[in-house]
């Protein structure tokens, strides 16, 4: 996981909150992975996030992506990170990073910006919502 940090750290701007920073880093391995126990504790049971076709997925939708192979995340690199914590329990995410994910048939490359409000609920940090487009600097690409 340190590399993971290290990765994440150095594109970090702004202050630096090293209890999400972590957060993070165990997401994006947890995603690299298909490590479905881990993203399952990482993720509210009531997660309202909106994919990049701006459809609304629960946890349960992404979780069994996961666990089928239907979404594989072949590449993650982050390129951007800004953190902004609103209380003890509550913090939002901005995150830029090239993808390479493998969905159903296809397989799609590009640039995403992921908007994620990470809540700690009964002692536990978990994702409670967010949203995935592509990025503006850099549309994605199918094949």
């Amino acid at each position: 996981m340190t590399d993971a940090l290290a990765a994440l750290r150095s594109v970090l701007l702004g202050p630096d909150d090293p209890e999400i920073v972590a957060l993070e880093a165990a997401l994006r391995a947890a995603q690299l992975a298909a490590d479905v126990e881990a993203l399952d504790r990482l993720i509210a049971e009531d997660l309202l996030f909106t994919g990049p076709d701006g459809q609304l997925a629960t946890k349960a939708q992404d979780l069994a992506a996961h666990r089928s192979g239907a979404l594989r995340i072949r590449e993650h690199i982050p390129t951007e990170l800004r953190i902004r914590r609103l209380s003890s329990d509550a913090a939002i995410v901005a995150l830029r990073t090239r993808l390479t994910v493998d969905v159903q048939d296809s397989t799609v490359t590009g640039t995403y910006r992921y908007t994620r409000i990470w809540a700690r609920e009964d002692g536990q940090w978990r994702v409670a919502g967010g949203h995935v487009a592509p990025s503006a600097d850099a549309r994605a690409t199918s094949s």
